[in-house]
């Protein structure tokens, strides 16, 4: 292999890794747009005001178990 042969097959090898890279570039913007276009459903207020059919009873408990959601933390008033 001469020296003119390895340098054409060093360029060519940076060049299909350019592509790569641009073509995973290119997938990724795309899913994030994707995720971007699909949104996501709107989150409420903790608490009873901010039910629209809230229950007819409601103590301290149910508001801190509301108020903590979705977090995997237990209430600090047990």
């Amino acid at each position: 292999m001469t020296f003119a042969r390895s340098k054409e097959m060093t360029w060519m090898a940076a060049l299909l890794a350019s592509a790569a890279m641009g073509a995973g570039m290119l997938f990724a913007y795309e899913r994030m747009q994707r995720n971007r276009r699909a949104g996501f459903p709107p989150v409420r207020d903790a608490g009873r005001k901010s039910m629209e059919n809230p229950p007819r009873e409601w103590d301290l408990l149910d508001e801190t178990n509301d108020a903590s959601f979705p977090a995997s933390d237990p209430p600090g008033n047990y």
